[in-house]
């Protein structure tokens, strides 16, 4: 529905003001990879919005994660990572599948029928996925997007408040979110490695020539940590600092998210 004589409906202008917010934007110019192409289709405000905010994000951190991390870690380090990634993305799977069927099994006991729907234009933009943890984060999103209208139907029949309403609302939105900020942790935990991995072989290199050849090789790093480390518009951490000042934590942003050098540690400081 895109007319009526009571109301004026939106046609777009919504989808657009998603899509120009610049807090949305990552910096997506140093993944290189190919990507497979595919086509949203969100419905709910709340999934878009948490696919603006959170896709090529989360996307980014894993290309730094996978790609780059493996050029100067231990494979086996980031393998540890991406496996908790990858348990991360399946029990918040299992959690939005879990909804849908409980909201299913509310909606069949009261033989109801006919679901809720936004009057609002769907999301519909070609994107691209990077890799197979892009692929599993794209489709939860879509998950998301369909737990959403079941659970308004229930509130707008009034099976459920809409205090519990808005409670479950707020809780698959954490489940989402919070494999993104899991991501970026991760990626800023990576980073500091590969920065205090460049600093060490700096110094090495440093004690073993002479005086003067020393900044060459100490700008040839920087060059490196500059190269390696993606711009993030969220996150800013100074990779020129090379080792020498550990990059600073992330703020959570969702409650009880991990700090930075704690994931980062937990998952990959046994190599």
């Amino acid at each position: 529905m895109n007319t009526t004589r009571l109301a004026v409906i939106d046609t777009g202008q919504v989808n657009e003001r998603i899509l120009n917010k610049d807090e949305y934007r990552a910096d997506f110019r140093k993944v290189e990879g190919a990507s497979l192409k595919r086509t949203t289709h969100l419905s709910s405000p709340h999934a878009k919005r948490m696919f603006a905010r959170c896709f090529y994000s989360f996307q980014a951190s894993m290309y730094f994660i996978s790609q780059l991390g493996r050029a100067k870690l231990d494979h086996e380090v980031v393998e540890r990572i991406e496996q908790n990634i990858r348990e991360a993305l399946d029990a918040a799977t299992d959690e939005i599948n879990k909804a849908i069927d409980q909201a299913e099994a509310l909606l069949k006991h009261h033989n109801i029928e006919t679901l809720a729907s936004y009057d609002t234009v769907p999301l519909q933009e070609q994107i691209g996925i990077t890799s197979s943890f892009g692929r599993r984060y794209f489709d939860l999103m879509h998950k998301l997007d369909i737990v959403m209208p079941m659970m308004e139907t229930l509130a707008i029949e009034e099976i459920i408040s809409e205090r519990e309403l808005e409670t479950r609302r707020s809780l698959y939105k954490r489940v989402v979110l919070s494999i993104s900020t899991k991501a970026r942790n991760l990626w800023m935990g990576v980073r500091r490695r590969m920065n205090e991995r460049d600093a060490r072989l700096a110094a090495e290199a440093a004690g073993a020539k002479p005086q003067a050849s020393r900044p060459a090789n100490r700008g040839a790093n920087d060059s490196i940590a500059r190269d390696a480390a993606p711009e993030d518009p969220v996150v800013e951490a100074d990779a020129g600092a090379a080792g020498d000042q550990a990059a600073a934590p992330v703020p959570s942003e969702t409650p009880g998210s991990e700090v930075v050098g704690q994931e980062a540690e937990a998952v990959a400081a046994s190599d």
